[in-house]
């Protein structure tokens, strides 16, 4: 029988865990890593539910792991850098894509990891600067700066139009 602890701790898995996975896709460019890095977050969450959904923004806490399983991951081994540089996010691609949302992504994925990490915090997920700098470990004013940087960056790539080309959504999507 299940208990409202349960019921609880299901519907935020539920609701977190697309978010969680496509945040997580956009900003390291691969399906696989991303769900594994969500998988690992929403078990620690499972295993800590009374503390962690006892939390103010409990989605706050599972995207900060999430996130810190990815860096730590990348200190430990470069290699899924190398491989993301010779293979591009599109490497797991089973059809063309439109190519606009393509170019997104290629320029997102051209990004550095902390300003990739902070469009995909502010612009997918929706949280403010001071909620992105929660995840990163910074400060919201530094989330700022990353975020006017990146945007710059990604307006010399896709051309000043190009940055409205398509939704986070979109660009995040497993349609293609």
């Amino acid at each position: 029988m299940a208990t409202r602890h349960d019921e609880e701790l299901a519907a935020f898995c539920a609701r977190e865990w697309p978010r969680l996975v496509g945040a997580l896709r956009l900003a390291y460019g691969d399906q696989e890593l991303a769900e594994d890095l969500a998988q690992e977050a929403l078990e620690g969450a499972c295993r800590r539910w009374r503390r962690v959904g006892a939390m103010d923004h409990p989605e706050a806490w599972v995207r900060r792991v999430a996130f810190n399983a990815a860096a730590s991951s990348f200190r430990r081994s470069d290699a899924g850098r190398r491989a993301m540089r010779r293979h591009g996010p599109d490497a797991i691609e089973t059809r063309a894509p439109d190519p606009e949302l393509l170019a997104v992504r290629d320029a997102l994925a051209s990004l550095d990891e902390r300003p990739r990490t902070a469009i995909v915090l502010r612009y997918y997920l929706g949280m403010t600067p001071a909620e992105a700098g929660d995840a990163m470990g910074c400060s919201g004013q530094a989330v700022r700066n990353l975020t006017h940087r990146a945007i710059r960056r990604l307006r010399e790539v896709l051309g000043p139009d190009g940055w409205e080309l398509a939704t986070m959504e979109e660009v995040a999507s497993d349609a293609y």
